[in-house]
């Protein structure tokens, strides 16, 4: 039932792209996570991982403002390579011991969901090329 509202909802700003809306989430988990690791690293695995983060809501709202599908696509594709750059960072920080087993299941999981929607999100603008 809550999907049939999903998708009768009329997008108007980025903010209603449930693809957006998800990746935010993943935002907030990350700058969450990151706040935790040594100061040492704010400079390093820290700030990288939070500008991929940002990274991706930010490229999904620019395409989104962008004019032809095309150009769409293309922010959609970078969102997309700053989501696998995070993806590799997460397998960095568990493996160096700043995150256990179990947040780097839910964070990857949350991941894997906006990149899932996100791989909807280029397929359906593509459609329109």
């Amino acid at each position: 039932m809550e999907q049939k509202n999903i998708l009768k909802t009329k997008i108007k700003e980025f903010t209603d792209l449930f693809t957006w809306q998800e990746g935010h989430k993943l935002v907030l988990l990350v700058y969450e996570l990151t706040s935790k690791f040594p100061t040492r690293e704010n400079y390093s695995l820290t700030d990288q991982m939070r500008r991929a983060v940002t990274s991706i809501t930010s490229n999904i709202a620019e395409g989104f403002g962008r004019q032809t599908y095309r150009e769409k696509t293309q922010f959609y594709y970078l969102a997309q390579g700053s989501l696998v750059e995070l993806k590799n960072q997460l397998i960095i920080a568990k493996d160096i011991r700043y995150i256990n087993d179990k947040t780097f299941i839910l964070i990857s999981e949350r991941a894997n969901l906006t990149h899932k929607l996100l791989q909807g999100l280029i397929k359906k603008t593509k459609s329109f090329i």
